[in-house]
């Protein structure tokens, strides 16, 4: 269970303040809601973070999943201190921080976080020590410190040292001729404490391990060392040793430092603010802007000093002085440090250990065309709308064959592309210069300020350039984070727009492990919605009207908060009503208290969020009618439905029911404001039927999830009192698999 503040004492009486009726009906539309009414933000990040280290916790999971799930957590809290709060710093610091929508000032959050990231820091340790390290070895594959390594096997390790260890390191030494060195975020290094046996000076020295070895040196049952990467590692079947990198480096020091006595040394690893700010303006290259800015950020300042049990405590204090920190930034935990590095240990080739294996299958729909030579998806989409749910429905032969049969095809005249991130291999890149190359216009918008992929979109962006491809880069302040597809194809009845709109990034490699949506459709209103807001991203069409897309920073918040609101109006006149939602995050304050008014007015709400989550759902008299789950597993949950019970009317357009959005955007500042997002309206009824049973079974009591109450406390439910209740993604995998021609 998650741990978090209590409801504000003061709140009920704030909300009875407002309440002045039983009937829930009578509540005014407006008016003051109280304080207290959010959660906080980066707190709700920490207890989804938690969620994360619930699943390495569960012995019912494969065991090896659970190493994974160690290894997600420790990469998660990385990028945690990096961006959130390294941001709250820098923000503090400079004067600019204000209080959180949750009324705690920004010390109080500060302090808050160092509190409980202390807590799941230690507890994730715990873990894997006391836990997982245990029962890896009951299953033969152990993680030993150099004591327990035979002799035999450590003097093979010292060739091994000799060998591929020793040429790429570099001892830096602390002197008045040598200022502290400067340390790069996530590095794992070596304080080594030196004494001349001449003089009996005592020496500071740091040796960094190289981020290009690998984490655990794996040790064979021959007893040879080997230095596998996470591929070759899964070679062997067998038991297996691994030792960490820094324990045999530590065991050679003498060689770094002939002549020296070596005295003692210990691991450490520091994160720094690694966020990056980039000003834009009309006469600025962004490209070379954020190449400097790239420069800039391996030199943030430190946010997070990470130690070694047992560290001393003078070499402790020498760290923390020299790199300028607190005590409160300091994270003492057992040694190994670092345990992103468990993805290795995790990819072993050991599959009675791992989840049982997954091959997506092809649509039903896409199938019927496959066959054919050469495989007709636009045949396939003429025909019908095709909904798309990754990885359950194959990504490769769904929309990378779209793409790959447009740059083929000789009628097409023209594609338009979205890139946030993609993979260095990616076959939509290559795609896309194909189709440069064979003369069709092709436009790539690449978002080259992807948190921690600007680099590679760097590279991409120039690659696509040199093909031909004309790229941009979207518009001056805001990021372009909608996934969006548009062909325009010659036909014997005249041009055709294809379109693809998705809720997941066009990267290959995450499409198997993340779950999304995404809508194949030659309908003519959305290939126009698409021109439109294309020729608004490369050109200038500030004021482009849409039919069947909701559009940020312009439209999604106050289309959705139009939409419930419309709820809200129908529940007062005593129609039904009911709103269900599906996001990666939940923040923005504009669309909670819009929830929290029609939940006054007593709209079923039903709402399911992968991670943070402002809302506090159950409050007597604000949000009684409101539920909120999560569910994390096997896949991480990544698409984003917004249903209705109620219809937008439209000029004859025929639509009617309930009227069901999927997209990219989540409901945070940063989508809405600050980011070009795109909802598309599915019509098919069909299709707004199976998302509409995809959302009922993912808050149904019988399926596992986390549930949030009142006081902002997650609580795993599953288990029932006749066993384990129903996991939902495996549930979809048995699914696929039950379809005529799925791969078993």
């Amino acid at each position: 269970m998650t741990d978090a503040p209590a409801i504000d004492p003061d709140l009920a009486a704030s909300i009875a303040e407002h309440v002045e009726t039983e009937d829930p009906t009578a509540l005014p539309e407006t008016g003051p809601l109280p304080d207290g009414r959010f959660l906080d933000r980066e707190l709700s990040w920490l207890a989804f973070n938690q969620r994360v280290l619930e699943l390495a916790e569960d012995p019912e999971l494969p065991l090896l999943e659970r190493v994974r799930f160690l290894a997600i957590f420790a990469s998660n809290l990385d990028e945690f201190f990096m961006v959130r709060v390294a941001g709250l710093k820098r923000r503090i610091a400079t004067g600019i921080a204000v209080t959180a929508a949750s009324g705690l000032s920004p010390r109080q959050v500060l302090e808050a976080i160092s509190e409980r990231a202390h807590e799941l820091m230690a507890r994730h340790a715990e873990v894997f020590q006391r836990d997982v390290q245990p029962a890896l070895a009951a299953e033969g594959i152990t993680i030993v410190r150099w004591d327990d390594l035979g002799e035999a096997e450590q003097d093979r390790l010292h060739k091994f040292f000799r060998r591929q260890i020793f040429p790429v390191l570099t001892p830096l030494a602390v002197d008045p001729a040598h200022p502290f060195p400067y340390i790069s975020g996530l590095s794992l290094n070596l304080a080594v404490s030196v004494v001349n046996p001449t003089s009996g000076k005592e020496h500071f020295a740091r040796v960094k391990v190289p981020p290009l070895l690998p984490r655990y040196i794996a040790v064979d049952a021959a007893g040879r060392p080997s230095a596998p990467d996470s591929a070759s590692a899964g070679a062997e079947s067998g038991p297996m040793s691994f030792v960490p990198v820094e324990d045999v480096i530590a065991q050679h020091l003498d060689m770094l430092f002939p002549g020296m006595e070596v005295r003692e040394f210990h691991t450490f690893r520091i994160t720094r603010n690694e966020d990056v700010e980039v000003e834009e303006d009309d006469a600025e290259n962004l490209l070379k802007a954020m190449e400097k800015e790239l420069l800039r950020r391996r030199f943030g300042p430190p946010v997070r000093l990470e130690v070694a049990e047992g560290i001393s405590n003078r070499v402790r204090k020498f760290l923390v002085r020299q790199l300028g920190m607190s005590e409160d930034d300091v994270y003492e935990l057992p040694a190994p440090l670092d345990h992103t590095g468990l993805h290795l240990v995790a990819d072993l080739d050991r599959p009675e250990l791992q989840y049982p294996r997954f091959v997506p299958a092809t649509h039903r729909h896409l199938a019927e065309v496959e066959s054919s030579n050469p495989t007709d998806v636009f045949a396939a989409i003429r025909a019908r709308d095709i909904l798309l749910h990754h990885p359950y429905d194959s990504f490769s032969t769904s929309v990378q064959t779209f793409l790959e049969q447009a740059a083929a095809d000789p009628h097409v005249l023209a594609i338009k592309q979205t890139l946030y991130r993609t993979s260095g291999d990616s076959p939509i890149v290559d795609a896309l210069i194909d189709a440069a190359q064979a003369g069709k216009q092709v436009l790539a918008l690449v978002e080259i300020k992807a948190r921690f992929d600007e680099q590679n979109n760097i590279s991409w962006a120039r690659k696509l350039e040199q093909a031909g491809v004309h790229v941009v880069y979207g518009i001056v302040g805001l990021k372009t984070h909608c996934k969006l597809s548009l062909v325009v194809r010659q036909e014997a009845d005249g041009l055709r727009r294809y379109s693809h709109v998705g809720t997941g990034n066009y990267h290959p490699k995450t499409a198997r492990l993340y779950t999304d949506l995404g809508l194949l459709t030659a309908d003519p209103e959305v290939g126009q919605d698409l021109t439109r807001l294309f020729n608004q991203l490369s050109g200038y069409a500030p004021k482009s009207r849409f039919h069947r897309l909701l559009v940020a920073p312009r439209s999604v918040r106050t289309g959705l908060v139009e939409r419930i609101e419309r709820e809200a109006e129908a529940a007062r006149r005593g129609e039904p009503a009911w709103i269900r939602i599906k996001v990666n995050s939940m923040v923005d304050e504009a669309t909670i208290d819009a929830l929290y008014r029609a939940s006054q007015a007593g709209v079923p709400i039903d709402i399911n969020v992968r991670g943070i989550c402002a809302l506090r759902p159950g409050v007597p008299g604000l949000s009684e009618t409101i539920r909120v789950r999560s569910i994390l597993g096997r896949f991480l949950e990544h698409s984003r439905v917004f249903a209705f019970a109620h219809a937008t009317p439209g000029p004859d357009d025929g639509f009617e029911g309930p009227e069901v959005f999927i997209g990219s955007a989540d409901l945070m500042h940063r989508n809405l404001d600050r980011r070009v997002e795109a909802l598309v309206r599915v019509s098919d009824p069909a299709h707004v039927q199976e998302l509409l049973e995809l959302l009922d079974e993912s808050v149904d009591d019988g399926t596992s999830s986390w549930h949030l109450d009142v006081d902002g406390v997650w609580e795993r439910h599953h288990r029932g009192p006749d066993g384990p209740l129903v996991d939902l993604q495996e549930a979809l995998v048995q699914r696929q698999r039950r379809r005529p021609g799925s791969a078993r």
